[in-house]
């Protein structure tokens, strides 16, 4: 139970990890905002006619936007990655960082 938990919630292990400390916490806050967004809906629906449904599309949706944002990061690298072609360097390079 503790691995799974690490393989989604810990930033330095899921997919994330390929990112920059900055991009990780804000891809984690906004999937979280996003998380309880569902969930709040989820819960403010119970008692409306369609709450399974409205439940499960919500539920269903924030799996899809975690996958596909988990799997984007996973293949995308950093700026660095990405070399201009000139040559020139890029943003903090110029100060040797």
């Amino acid at each position: 139970m503790r691995s799974l938990y690490r393989a989604i919630m810990d930033a330095d292990v899921n997919p994330l990890k390929n990112l920059g400390r900055a991009q990780r916490f804000q891809v984690m806050v906004y999937l979280s905002i996003m998380w309880t967004t569902i969930f709040c809906a989820a819960a403010g629906a119970w008692l409306w006619y369609g709450e399974l449904i409205v439940g499960h599309l919500l539920i269903a949706s924030g799996f899809l936007v975690t996958g596909v944002t988990f799997h984007r990061a996973s293949r995308a690298g950093t700026y660095r990655d990405h070399p201009l072609q000139d040559g020139t360097a890029r943003y903090d390079d110029v100060w040797g960082g």
